[in-house]
């Protein structure tokens, strides 16, 4: 809904409806990506795997992933982070109930390779479509939506190992899945906004890791092999090296995944209050304080707090990385964006068979003290995703009704002539509103009165006037 403004000026809209779809997006993809973890072991009974041929199936999903991504960076300065978002999801939930079908492992790997696609693009979409909508609001908000997926993980873990414990076949499951996905997807889709797009032929090739973002990709790299490792040696460690009972060493996850959900939940409160830089470097700090509990002591209880604190610590990290990514001058918002996801789900890919690789040659404690270098990383480029003071904007406020054109509302207006065009090509005022407000939210040279052209979908929109 839009506020009549003298003069034919219209308001743009506050994006708290945005916000909502972005985190139903969010708690989907949550729970279809626990639920499907959660029955793997069912699905290797079921098509009676042994352990490598297991192993040899689940490489098709980070295969699938890191294939999606790229085609999604490349997709979103066409098609807008909320038309992949649409085709993503939908193909995901599609596919996501044949995995409980596949009669064998080659057809099996082959869905995997298909969900990874679907899941991994869907995944850079919902950040890019998150970047956008917390570049409106004026203020940290990511974390939060990582918050959501953590909980909706963790919500899908538990329904689904309760109904595995119960006999449910998997397909059923994974349809029950799909019942309650598709329909918020689809529920989302009205809300979320229609990110800038690039005008034709502006697109730049596509590289993996521009230099501008080398050191925001050495963060995520790195927090994300630490998230990997602890996620599958913290039990293993607890167990086989402590001495813990199976109970009490499946805790050691269990209080890492709760205080990093909980950073997450609160890490859009502390970024507004300490700053971006700030965070991360406290993280840091608690990475290093629980490795330092982890390698001086010997008993699982103090192991346990331990993986707490570097839970806590690598929580919000990942979630400013992106955040910063998109605003990096000069690079469009969703390849920066598909950038950071690819070479952070690389380090998560990574972590696990390099501790299991160094622990050969040492010991299981020996390689979990490679971890103190994501600390040390975390410290060292802190920096790096607080953004320019110029860049720092307080979260905007609608314009009061009876402010005549001309005077400064801090509010992009398009023209009446703007409007007028837009009904005759069938553009929603709302969306040419929000187009416009995201040019003068990101644009920071944007003077008083300047006019730009919008490109969409191969036409120029009308031209609007800048920030006035």
């Amino acid at each position: 809904m839009t506020t009549a403004l003298p003069d034919g000026v219209t308001a743009p809209l506050l994006p708290r409806r945005a916000r909502l779809a972005v985190t139903i997006l969010f708690l989907a993809h949550g729970l279809v990506f626990a639920s499907w973890l959660v029955r793997i072991p069912d699905v290797k009974t079921q098509l009676r795997l042994s352990d490598g041929e297991l192993g040899l199936a689940l490489l098709g999903a980070p295969g699938g992933v890191f294939l999606g991504q790229f085609l999604v960076g490349w997709l979103l300065p066409r098609w807008g982070s909320r038309n992949i978002i649409t085709l993503m999801a939908l193909g995901w939930c599609a596919v996501f109930p044949l995995l409980g079908l596949a009669p064998n492992l080659p057809l099996l790997m082959l869905g995997l390779v298909v969900y990874g696609l679907f899941g991994g693009g869907m995944d850079v979409a919902m950040n890019a479509q998150a970047a956008f909508v917390e570049g409106r609001y004026g203020r940290p908000i990511m974390a939060g939506f990582h918050g959501m997926w953590s909980v909706a993980g963790m919500a899908g873990a538990a329904v689904g190992g309760l109904l595995a414990g119960h006999g449910l076949p998997v397909e059923l499951h994974f349809l029950a899945v799909v019942a309650v996905a598709l329909p918020a997807v689809v529920l989302a889709r009205r809300g979320l906004s229609v990110d800038l797009q690039a005008p034709a032929g502006a697109a730049h090739p596509f590289v993996l890791l521009p230099p501008a973002l080398l050191p925001l990709g050495v963060i995520a790299f790195s927090v994300l092999l630490c998230e990997g490792a602890i996620g599958d040696w913290s039990t293993v460690y607890l167990r086989d090296s402590l001495g813990s009972a199976p109970g009490l060493a499946a805790t050691g996850y269990v209080v890492f995944s709760l205080l990093m959900t909980a950073g997450r939940l609160t890490g859009d409160w502390l970024t507004l209050r300490f700053g971006p830089a700030r965070i991360v470097r406290a993280g840091g700090l608690l990475v290093l304080a629980g490795m330092a509990v982890i390698l001086l002591t010997q008993t699982p209880t103090a192991a346990i707090v331990g993986f707490g604190l570097i839970g806590a610590g690598v929580a919000c990290p990942f979630p400013l990385v992106l955040s910063a990514a998109a605003r990096t001058p000069g690079i469009a918002a969703g390849r920066a964006i598909a950038a950071m996801a690819t070479v952070g789900y690389m380090g998560s890919f990574s972590g696990p068979p390099l501790i299991g690789s160094v622990a050969e040659i040492l010991t299981l404690r020996g390689a979990l003290g490679l971890l103190v270098l994501v600390g040390l990383l975390m410290l060292w480029g802190g920096g790096r995703v607080q953004p320019p003071r110029k860049m720092q904007r307080s979260r905007p406020r609608r314009p009061k009704a009876g402010k005549a054109r001309g005077m400064s509302t801090g509010m992009p207006i398009p023209t009446r002539a703007a409007t007028d065009t837009a009904r005759m090509a069938g553009w929603g005022i709302d969306s040419l509103t929000e187009l416009c407000y995201s040019k003068c939210a990101s644009d920071t040279k944007m003077q008083p009165g300047a006019w730009f052209p919008v490109h969409r979908q191969g036409r120029t929109a009308p031209f609007f006037r800048g920030c006035s």
